[in-house]
């Protein structure tokens, strides 16, 4: 793969591709850990921009090194914020553009994945977690509390009671059980994780994508919507996809036995 730049050289990311439609984001700042200061997450939500706006981005690996994925925001950075500092905080900007990005993100997490982290992680659609890998909310032990979805995210990916251990406690869960409250998907060998993810990715890209957008639209709304008007969005978005090329692609290559060629219309 190639490395791209986009805009301005990012200083805390590597930026590789897109290739087979995957785009590849890795968290770079070795030295703390991949700890989320507000040129990271300005960063990363530049990338995203930009790759919502590039129709070859049909899906993002994003990651971190082996030994972190991302172990916490930048404390030192967060101790110079006093309340009016914290309420102007540019952070939340960018934490607003990662949740808006469109496109599945899968995170392949190794390491620490932890309070900023953690909810970092939970943006993504899918999580690939290497066996060493430790989710965790430990903001209590600072006397503070997550403030990037942690509390909100955590309850509908692991429920209300481990979502309630984990933020009161600040006690992190390894990939293991994070596996079985649903957390994360699959669990990997810690040197096989990223690998394992840009499988998944370059399978998802390989699909139509109005299809993939609206299912994933169709999935978010079981989260944020009750059942009923779930459903009414995911028939609506059935209805819609009738009318594109991608379907009628789909339906010929199915019958005709062979490999779908998908474009996006």
């Amino acid at each position: 793969m190639t490395t791209q730049t986009r805009g301005t050289l990012p200083e805390h990311l590597l930026i590789t591709g897109p290739e087979k439609g995957v785009l590849q984001i890795a968290l770079n700042r070795p030295e703390a850990l991949n700890a989320l200061n507000t040129r990271l997450l300005g960063e990363l939500a530049e990338a995203l921009t930009d790759a919502e706006d590039d129709a070859e981005v049909r899906a993002v690996v994003l990651t971190g090194s082996r030994r972190a994925f991302a172990a916490g925001a930048d404390i030192k950075e967060m101790a110079e914020r006093d309340l009016v500092g914290m309420l102007e905080d540019p952070r939340q900007r960018h934490w607003a553009t990662i949740a808006r990005f469109s496109k599945p993100i899968i995170a392949a997490v190794n390491g620490f994945a932890l309070g900023g982290g953690c909810e970092l992680a939970l943006q993504a659609d899918i999580i690939v977690a290497g066996e060493d890998a430790r989710f965790g909310q430990p903001e209590i032990n600072l006397g503070i509390m997550p403030g990037a979805g942690g509390t909100q995210r955590l309850v509908r990916a692991v429920g209300q009671g481990l979502a309630a251990q984990m933020v009161l406690t600040g006690e992190p869960i390894d990939a293991r059980r994070a596996q079985t409250a649903g957390l994360v998907s699959e669990i990997a060998q810690p040197e096989l994780t990223l690998e394992r993810a840009i499988t998944i990715a370059e399978t998802i890209a390989a699909k139509a994508p109005l299809a993939v957008r609206l299912a994933r639209e169709a999935l978010h709304k079981a989260q944020d919507t009750d059942l009923a008007t779930g459903l009414r969005f995911e028939r609506h978005a059935f209805t819609v996809l009738a009318g594109t090329a991608d379907r009628e692609e789909g339906l010929s290559a199915f019958q005709e036995k062979r490999p779908a060629t998908f474009k996006g219309c």
